[in-house]
């Protein structure tokens, strides 16, 4: 999107406060009143075999964007890309399950637009409602400011271990839960403790996403990798190098910028770089509001963890 800048500036949109020219999850728009819309889209080919579960996961990806930007879908249209050949119950389902996700966000689908293709691919258009001074982005990170991530990592890495056949359907169970569950409350609890700079973790990996946050403050941070939330059995399959190409397209451009101890082996660092879908939000603290924070986030997200801290040197580190 980069070549578009020029052709829309800053001084001819004033009310386009998040745009082009910005590294973010979603386009913000002041409403006035202090209010602003956030837009966003996404949309991918199934990562689980379950029909409805695909549409949740969907559904869940696409409205948090929304979430990470600190407002709330009000609205969705569906992006639906289907073989015309597929049987007209599976699209149902698809269509069921992000439904139900979207109302049980207080949000509508209001319409959307299908297509005919190879093979199905599934996603949403959403558009957020929120407050100027509790927009929540990319950057604004100062040295001290905790990190939290608020799910555990390794749905890319289970993903995959499941299409190739080694990780059972019982096993995939928590990384379906964990891909499903909204981030809604994640991003009530941030606003309402101050939080002003946050991001979804998704394709780039968690190393990727906060590099994202850091870059625009000229920050870094400091990891502690015991402290980041793993989903079960992400160590087992890590040790047996069961990584997408994502994964590695991600350590081969991200790598240079991720300092890592010497204790850590292959399988741990690569976790950083795999590629999540409808991940956990990653969200920067005072430090005299993290434990309030934490508290806040147990109750839906148990696992929730401080996983280092903002520093001044650039860049990340992690032990």
């Amino acid at each position: 999107m980069r070549p578009l800048i020029g052709m829309f500036p800053d001084a001819a949109h004033p009310d386009v406060l998040v745009g082009l020219g910005a590294v973010d999850d979603a386009a913000v728009y002041r409403l006035g009143g202090g209010r602003v819309a956030v837009v966003t889209l996404d949309f991918f080919p199934p990562v689980v075999d379950d029909a409805a579960d695909f549409g949740a996961i969907a559904a869940a990806n696409a409205m948090s964007d929304v979430w990470a930007m600190g407002a709330d879908p009000v609205l969705a249209l569906n992006i639906a890309l289907f073989p015309a050949d597929m049987p007209p119950h599976v699209g149902a389902r698809i269509l069921e399950g992000a439904a139900l996700q979207v109302r049980s966000a207080g949000a509508v689908i209001a319409g959307g637009h299908t297509m005919d293709n190879k093979s199905p691919v599934f996603g949403m258009a959403v558009v957020g409602i929120g407050t100027e001074d509790t927009l929540m982005t990319k950057g604004g990170l100062k040295p001290g400011h905790k990190l939290v991530l608020t799910k555990p990592i390794g749905s890319g890495l289970l993903t995959t271990a499941n299409k190739r056949g080694l990780l059972s359907q019982d096993g995939l169970a928590p990384v379906v839960a964990a891909m499903r569950q909204l981030n809604g409350a994640a991003a009530q609890a941030g606003r309402a403790h101050g939080v002003r700079s946050a991001t979804d973790i998704t394709g780039f990996g968690l190393a990727g996403h906060m590099l994202e946050m850091l870059e625009p403050s000229g920050v870094g941070a400091a990891l502690s990798f015991d402290a980041i939330p793993l989903l079960p059995q992400a160590g087992r399959w890590a040790q047996e190098g069961t990584f997408a190409g994502g994964a590695f397209r991600n350590q081969g451009y991200y790598q240079p910028k991720v300092g890592f101890t010497d204790a850590l082996d292959e399988a741990s660092r690569m976790l950083l770089f795999d590629p999540q879908t409808s991940g956990g939000l990653l969200m920067a603290v005072a430090p005299d509001r993290l434990d309030s924070l934490l508290a806040a986030l147990t109750p839906h997200h148990p696992q929730a963890a401080c996983i280092g801290e903002v520093v001044d040197e650039a860049g990340i580190t992690v032990a």
